[in-house]
């Protein structure tokens, strides 16, 4: 299988429900157990979608197993809960919270409206995935051991049979002149926003200087 930014994701007849926004990956096991499905034409939330309901991938292209029925019962990627504070959780709250008195012109009458306490309150937000494993996003950026940014994720590899990745697609540009294709072994570390590799930047220089010559080499032959 293979996942690349962006692609978008599709009913078992070709519906478009939204594109690929992140993919979850157990950062021991190297799985990809989930792919979240940022909202668009059919989810009104983004969705976690079990790998285990992916028909077939392509380039650019992912087509679901099952029908609507099954897609209704996916969970959201984040659910907010509001989470009231008892009287010692709570901060004391000072006068600037105060609800405001409001001014009513004659002949309809004045008056204010008096300050209600509102029980004091926080936004609790919930992720739908499994515990450790990491939801890294489209496009997250690449470090070398050396702290380095070589590239971006373009391109994600995974073997269908075991679900685990194999390899994935550093995008070129000013460090790196080729793309260039990552073993999951050179990954030290999985975060949201970037991979951090165990490998330095002088090697991955070197493997797209040799790949450029090797092409070069090769469209001297035709």
């Amino acid at each position: 299988m293979q996942f690349k930014n962006d692609a978008k994701v599709y009913t078992s007849d070709e519906q478009e429900v939204g594109k690929i926004d992140r993919v979850v990956i157990d950062p021991i096991t190297k799985e990809l157990t989930h792919v979240i499905v940022r909202k668009g034409a059919l989810f009104v939330q983004d969705k976690v979608v079990p790998i285990s309901l992916i028909d077939q991938t392509r380039e650019d292209h992912v087509t679901l197993r099952g029908d609507m029925s099954d897609y209704e019962s996916l969970a959201d990627f984040e659910e907010r809960h509001f989470i009231v504070l008892d009287n010692e959780e709570a901060p004391t709250f000072s006068l600037e919270h105060a609800q405001p008195m409001y001014w009513y012109p004659s002949g309809i009458g004045t008056g204010f409206s008096p300050y209600i306490p509102q029980k004091p309150y926080f936004v609790e937000t919930r992720r739908n995935i499994p515990e450790q494993t990491v939801a890294v996003k489209e496009g997250a950026k690449v470090i070398s051991v050396d702290g380095k940014h070589v590239g971006d994720i373009e391109h994600l590899f995974v073997d269908s049979e075991t679900d685990r990745v194999t390899t994935f697609l550093v995008s070129k540009g000013f460090f790196l002149k080729e793309h260039l294709f990552i073993p999951i072994a050179w990954v030290a570390e999985f975060g949201e926003n970037e991979i951090k590799l165990a490998v330095g930047s002088r090697l991955l220089e070197r493997q797209a200087r040799l790949i450029e010559t090797m092409r070069e080499l090769d469209n001297m032959q035709k």
